[in-house]
């Protein structure tokens, strides 16, 4: 007598079995909108590099090109790298196990997200320079710290510390929403905790944490003000340096960012189907609320740990920017210039920063959410082209994106009058954050049992119903965690 197979089947077989429903003609109509208005900076990089003087493949092949792709890449890959593994851990301790203070800790460690990477980069060298506020206590101790953060060490420092809210974000979402049937069952069958996360939990939370990584990498590659005064030349960095005085090879560099995003894009999606390949019949309706490991013995490390990376990510570059404008008002104070702060030069400011910010936000959302359908929900090849066009955009340059948005207005009569207005500042960074909310959007479309959409549909309920009252409450952690993410990043976008 031989025991049947308990092996879930494999998703592509159940959808060639059941079969996969065509995307409504307007979700296919919304996706090639979306995919033509992100096109536009790649357009217009492809349009100045083949009428540029100097050949393309000449300016690929030379040493001043491969030498700052080599180091590109290589720090992206230990960024996004160190980022999944800190994001990952941080959003497992604040969702899943009893660490103390665990709300407060859901609030506190994505905070960092909020400082642009120049900036946290100045306080971490300001805070370390002699004269800075960790010199100086340091050299109280009697310690010579002589050490200066700089290169591809002080870039991967400052990087992970400042992106890994991108992965953090999707996983904590996706963990929140998990059932937590499967994990009982397995704790039943008396698996420990390490095995029921890389058995149960990771196959289910991999979607996120390729998306996050993914974007921490286009954010790398993309990044220039902390590389810049790290002194770590990267492709950014020298297409900002050359882009007055050589555009041919500034806008080549550009071009072979571009690409780099799309080959990497391509991976991102073929481990996502292999992850979801590996996790079919785990994600069902059932009971959603989560289980919650007691740490134990583990509690004073972890609390140890998620102190840390708080307080070098968070803490650290505070205090160090406070010692900063503490000390020009002491220097005030002494006679020195004095500190002027035109509270109308503050508010407006802050006020233009903050709405233009949010609306970024639910703009992108809105926009990304009917090419997340056709990738999560209806497997459309199509799908998948118009979200390596929109998640390509994020690795462009801001500054790059800038002036195709100038280009195009320019040389779109009808638009004209758009030139240098609220509205084209709102589109530029929808194309350039748009990939933020496209990847968190399609693991939250993945996070809706079909089931449940097929029983509002037997039930009489539209398509605009069942958006409303199915699929909305069931998206709206991943959705909110996209539209966070744009949110911020918007804030403290500089180039553009």
């Amino acid at each position: 007598m031989t025991a049947k197979s308990t092996t879930a089947p494999n998703p592509e077989v159940l959808e060639r079995r059941v079969g996969v429903r065509r995307p409504p003609i307007t979700l296919t109509a919304a996706a090639v909108l979306t995919a033509t208005l992100f096109a536009l900076p790649g357009g217009y990089v492809v349009w100045r590099v083949m009428g540029g003087s100097t050949s393309p493949l000449a300016l690929l092949a030379s040493r001043r090109t491969l030498e700052p792709l080599w180091r590109t890449i290589q720090l992206a890959v230990l960024v996004s790298a160190s980022a999944a593994v800190l994001g990952t851990g941080l959003a497992w301790l604040t969702t899943r196990t009893d660490l103390p203070l665990r709300r407060l800790w859901r609030i506190v460690v994505p905070l960092p997200l909020v400082y642009p990477s120049f900036v946290g980069a100045a306080a971490f060298i300001s805070g370390l320079a002699p004269g800075g506020i960790v010199h100086d206590l340091v050299g109280h101790l009697g310690v010579d710290l002589t050490t200066r953060l700089h290169g591809l060490t002080g870039s991967w420092l400052v990087l992970t510390l400042f992106t890994y809210p991108y992965v953090y974000l999707p996983v904590a979402a996706r963990l929140t929403a998990l059932p937590g049937a499967f994990e009982e069952n397995a704790r039943l069958l008396g698996d420990g905790p390490r095995r029921v996360f890389a058995r149960v939990v990771l196959p289910q939370i991999g979607s996120s944490i390729a998306a996050g990584s993914l974007l921490v990498f286009l954010y790398t590659v993309s990044d220039f003000g902390a590389v810049h005064l790290m002194r770590f030349e990267t492709l950014t960095q020298t297409i900002f340096r050359t882009r007055l005085f050589d555009r041919d090879r500034s806008f080549t560099l550009a071009l072979l960012l571009l690409v780099l995003a799309l080959l990497v894009v391509a991976a991102e999606r073929t481990i996502s189907r292999s992850g979801r390949r590996r996790g079919a019949g785990l994600d069902t309706l059932g009971d959603r609320r989560s289980l919650t490991v007691p740490l134990g013995r583990w509690t004073a490390p972890a609390l140890a740990a998620a102190t840390s990376v708080v307080g070098l990510a968070l803490v650290a570059p505070a205090v160090s920017l406070a010692d900063w404008g503490l000390f020009g008002f002491l220097r005030a104070r002494n006679g020195g210039m004095p500190l002027r702060l035109d509270w109308d030069d503050v508010l407006g400011p802050t006020w233009n920063t903050v709405w233009i910010s949010v609306l970024t936000a639910v703009v992108a959302t809105i926009v990304v959410l009917p090419v997340a359908y056709l990738v999560a929900r209806h497997r459309s090849r199509l799908g998948e082209v118009v979200n390596a066009v929109v998640v390509a955009g994020f690795a462009i340059p801001g500054l790059v994106v800038a002036l195709s948005m100038i280009f195009w207005t320019m040389h779109a009569s009808p638009f004209e009058f758009l030139i240098g207005t609220m509205p084209v500042l709102v589109f530029a960074y929808v194309v350039h954050f748009g990939a933020q909310a496209m990847r968190t959007a399609q693991v939250a479309v993945g996070t809706v049992p079909r089931r449940m959409d097929d029983a509002a549909r037997l039930l009489g309920a539209g398509r605009l119903r069942r958006l409303a009252t199915v699929d909305l409450p069931l998206m709206a952690p991943g959705l909110a965690a996209g539209a966070g993410l744009v949110m911020l990043s918007t804030m403290k976008e500089l180039p553009a």
